[in-house]
């Protein structure tokens, strides 16, 4: 008998809390303060890259990729809206069919993976996939060992760019970031 007079309530009070309990201009307010406060912190994005803060800003970039799929830097700091200079070297030793490199820059929000595989099949390009052109800000060519590309290139807007090496299999460890501000 107990548990029948029970149940009735339970379900009250459960509907009365999932209803929020009237105060729903309070908590309207709230939700709109949190959102605010997530638009605040998107143009941020750039300062949570650990370590951007020690790097001083330089428009002039010089990176190295090796036989070991490294890049020797994974990460720049430049001015937006300003002209930047890559040069890059391949300074490994074995073949460019092998273990050839490029830096590929690519636009934020870009999904890496997903472009890296498209890359694979791009190998008559150079693994720059022309069906995902859209997603690139620039690149330089394919190297061989001792070979450098230097290359001219605009960030617009302020945030933070992935660059990767597109040769088949690398763009998983030879990956790095660049903070425009």
């Amino acid at each position: 008998m107990k548990k029948k007079f029970i149940i009735p309530f339970v379900a009250l009070a459960v509907a009365f809390s999932s209803c929020g309990g009237g105060g729903s201009q309070e908590e309207g307010s709230d939700s709109t303060t949190e959102t605010t406060e997530e638009v605040a912190e998107t143009p941020a994005a750039a300062e949570t890259v650990p370590g951007v803060e020690d790097l001083e800003i330089s428009n002039t970039l010089a990176l190295e990729g090796n036989d070991q799929m490294k890049f020797d830097k994974d990460l720049f700091r430049v001015k937006a809206g300003e002209e930047i200079t890559l040069t890059f070297t391949n300074v490994g030793e074995l073949p460019k069919e092998s273990m050839g490199h490029n830096v590929v820059i690519l636009k934020p929000g870009v999904d890496v993976p997903t472009f890296g595989n498209e890359a694979v099949a791009a190998s008559d390009n150079d693994y720059i996939p022309v069906t995902s052109m859209s997603s690139i800000i620039a690149h330089t060519k394919l190297l061989g060992p001792g070979e450098q590309d230097e290359i001219t290139f605009t960030l617009d807007a302020p945030g933070v760019y992935t660059y990767i090496c597109s040769f088949p299999g690398h763009f998983g460890i030879m990956q790095g970031k660049i903070v425009a501000e």
